[in-house]
């Protein structure tokens, strides 16, 4: 079994007090046996971007020496548990909304910037990431194949094929929205037509415009000794702060992966040329959200 603490904890209001609160949860995620702790999406600042100046939340971004990131690396190898921590981080070409997976041994094992920043709302001030990523990750269940979206990349079912493709079996996904029933059928469905974990971590509903609901679903919707397909969501926490424990039988996923019909199994990728054709793939924007 792989263990994925989902920390769904509520900010503080400065990055220091985000960092010691961040701490003392992953300390407590390992006595309890993580594999894997997530936070929420964003949690160097608590997400906090809409309703202020941009220039102001901007400079708020920091990169991965700052202290707030480097504290988990250390962290993850003292408690021998993986951490993916999110931040506003500090680029070249602007602020990107990231995530940084350190392995047990304090390694930087995965990278990703949110590819789908909502450039309809203040997003349009980050910079989007420029690909998926997976990466093997070493625990002491054994290695595994991870990979990570970022909230709004839920919505697009390619974020999810793209991780598929190149081989991940559970991914990682910090949430800073309200998760209600479209939302959480875009992960079920995620789940089941790629035949894949998703981890996601929330906001608790004590955060404006969050409600907690971090999830987890294994993906694997028909089992041997059942008569019927079943929910693939193995985890659904309610609205509190607190720490939910969603735990993936990993060698069951692989077997479901390779008897199963789904995922990469009898796709056509020939016939799917529209999806890869600029000239007629342009982002539609609506008139009211054009400056």
């Amino acid at each position: 079994m792989i263990k994925i603490a989902l920390l769904q904890i509520a900010p503080t209001g400065t990055k220091e007090g985000n960092r010691r609160k961040g701490i003392d949860f992953c300390r407590k995620a390992g006595e309890m046996g993580a594999d894997i702790a997530l936070f929420p999406e964003m949690y160097s600042n608590g997400y906090n971007i809409y309703g202020r100046d941009a220039s102001v939340w901007t400079a708020e971004a920091i990169d991965e020496t700052d202290i707030f990131v480097s504290s988990f690396s250390s962290l993850a190898w003292e408690l021998d548990m993986a951490i993916g921590i999110t931040f506003l981080e500090k680029c070249p070409t602007g602020p990107k909304n990231s995530l940084i997976l350190f392995d047990r041994y304090g390694k930087k094992a995965l990278h990703y910037s949110k590819v789908h920043t909502c450039d309809f709302d203040a997003e349009k001030h980050l910079t989007p990431g420029e690909d998926f990523y997976v990466t093997e990750l070493d625990t002491s269940e054994g290695s595994m194949k991870i990979g990570a979206m970022i909230c709004y990349d839920r919505e697009f079912p390619e974020s999810a094929r793209v991780l598929m493709l190149k081989g991940a079996e559970i991914v990682l996904v910090p949430n800073a929205c309200p998760m209600e029933i479209n939302r959480l059928s875009q992960l079920r469905g995620r789940a089941y037509e790629n035949m894949t974990g998703y981890a996601t971590c929330n906001y608790p509903d004590e955060v404006p415009d969050c409600n907690g609901h971090s999830t987890a679903f294994d993906g694997m919707a028909y089992l041997p000794e059942l008569e019927c397909s079943r929910d693939t969501c193995i985890l659904e926490a309610d609205g509190s702060e607190g720490i939910f424990m969603a735990e993936f039988d990993l060698e069951r996923m692989r077997e479901y992966r390779r008897s199963e019909v789904h995922g990469n199994a009898y796709r056509h990728p020939k016939k799917y040329g529209i999806l890869c054709d600029t000239a007629i793939n342009e982002p539609f924007v609506r008139d009211d959200y054009r400056e």
